[in-house]
């Protein structure tokens, strides 16, 4: 069974005020997830970002080419490449494409492509990424950004 692709459309607080959250409820679940961004410069920036996020709160994870990758919860890369933890969620962030290579999506339990949408050019990537996963097979679905920063199923 194919995975199920989630598109997050952000509108209301930046990936890295959302991001975070999504990633402890993976843990909370008992998932481990995987991070591809667009470029590398963007997971060393989201890399750093999580180990100072919150006071409050600490989200073990590491960098995919690091030495025992596999044995975090929550993984970053720039790259498609198998995720070594197993995860069971694929974040598509900053220009990462699910689309690009369909067996990166396979075993997982979703895949979550996260976008600004105020930013015309990822907005169209992401109708782009829509057309291309549903052609595939792949069950889509839309989340909107509300105004609190929850999340509202638009389609």
């Amino acid at each position: 069974m194919p995975a199920d692709i989630f598109f997050y459309h952000l509108q209301m607080q930046p990936l890295e005020g959302t991001l975070p959250l999504l990633l402890e409820k993976c843990v909370e679940k008992g998932w481990s997830a995987f991070v591809q961004t667009g470029s590398h410069e963007r997971a060393t920036a989201l890399d750093n970002h999580l180990w100072t996020w919150r006071e409050d709160s600490f989200l073990a994870h590491g960098m995919a080419s690091m030495a025992h990758a596999g044995r975090q919860p929550v993984l970053i890369a720039s790259e498609g490449i198998k995720a070594e933890n197993g995860a069971a969620v694929r974040f598509f962030v900053d220009g990462a494409k699910p689309e690009s290579d369909l067996t990166l999506l396979e075993g997982l339990e979703r895949a979550i492509l996260m976008f600004d949408g105020n930013d015309h050019e990822a907005l169209q990537a992401a109708r782009q990424s829509w057309r291309a996963l549903k052609e595939a097979g792949f069950p889509v679905t839309y989340w909107q950004q509300s105004e609190r920063g929850g999340w509202q199923k638009k389609a």
